[in-house]
């Protein structure tokens, strides 16, 4: 199973209401297919009554295999429902990346 499979997978048990998983590799300084940078854009209920550092380590908690192996980079946006409303249902674009041979630093 690939790792963004993977990632899918673990995700479904915070019952999402909506669940999005992007491999963003391409967009950085790495061999073609690589599956080493995600976005995830989450919508739960789960979320209700929680800081956003404390959804992040639900998160990071819940994929600390791929966090300890393949993945190298993890952008979070995790809303609850009402949050998700407030927004309109936009999912928020990435930033280009700036690292390795791109700007010259590591990334």
């Amino acid at each position: 199973m690939s790792v963004q499979a993977e990632i899918e997978s673990k995700l479904t048990t915070l019952d999402p209401l909506m669940v999005e998983v992007v491999n963003e590799s391409h967009m950085h300084s790495v061999p073609a297919n690589s599956e080493t940078h995600f976005k995830v854009t989450l919508v739960s209920t789960r979320f209700e009554g929680l800081m956003p550092v404390k959804r992040h380590q639900l998160l990071y908690a819940l994929l600390d295999e791929e966090l300890a192996g393949p993945v190298h980079a993890l952008a979070l946006h995790l809303y609850t429902p009402q949050q998700w409303t407030a927004r309109g249902g936009e999912i928020p674009d990435s930033p280009n990346c700036l690292g390795g041979s791109k700007s010259g630093g590591k990334h």
